[in-house]
């Protein structure tokens, strides 16, 4: 049985032993440091399975703007599981846990980068996002409106300094 929560302060080294677990190199656990070391992170969440940290995943602030109007925006990612708990649902349950603390903190908008197919279950587009100009603008730059305004002729969306930092 596992039990998704916030974070709690004695979780640190186990989240990233996880985060740096779950991808190749040690870029997204770096990422991760960085964002709470800024102050950048607005919700993060464990998956704790058996007195053990399995999984991770994180909300940053972000700067939005449609049509010259600040937008309330989150980046969600790092998303982050073990490989051997894979497949097990573990991602999903902390996106949608994510996902409904985002709705309580008050964001109109989540963007994320990643797989269409993958991120598309949870309801976010790349439609939603193509009017936000973004170093990271493309088909894997997605959005979930929340309580968004209405898409803008023109946005932006810009992630938190340590996004920029990790790209080099």
């Amino acid at each position: 049985m596992s039990t998704i929560r916030p974070e709690a302060r004695g979780d640190l080294p186990a989240i990233r032993e996880a985060v740096r677990a779950a991808f190749p190199t040690d870029a997204e656990m770096r990422l991760v440091d960085a964002l709470r070391e800024k102050g950048d992170i607005a919700a993060s969440l464990v998956c704790e399975a058996d007195g053990f940290i399995v999984g991770h995943a994180v909300l940053s602030r972000m700067n939005v703007f449609a049509d010259g109007r600040p937008v309330a925006a989150a980046a969600l990612g790092p998303v982050s599981v073990l490989p051997e708990c894979q497949s097990e649902g573990i991602g999903t349950r902390l996106i949608r846990d994510l996902i409904e603390q985002a709705r309580g903190i008050g964001f109109q908008m989540i963007f994320v980068l990643g797989d269409p197919a993958y991120y598309g279950r949870f309801g976010f587009d790349a439609p939603a996002a193509k009017p936000y100009r973004s170093a990271y603008s493309g088909e894997n730059f997605m959005a979930l409106e929340l309580d968004a305004p209405p898409r803008p002729f023109e946005g932006s969306a810009e992630y938190a300094a340590p996004f920029g930092e990790m790209e080099g």
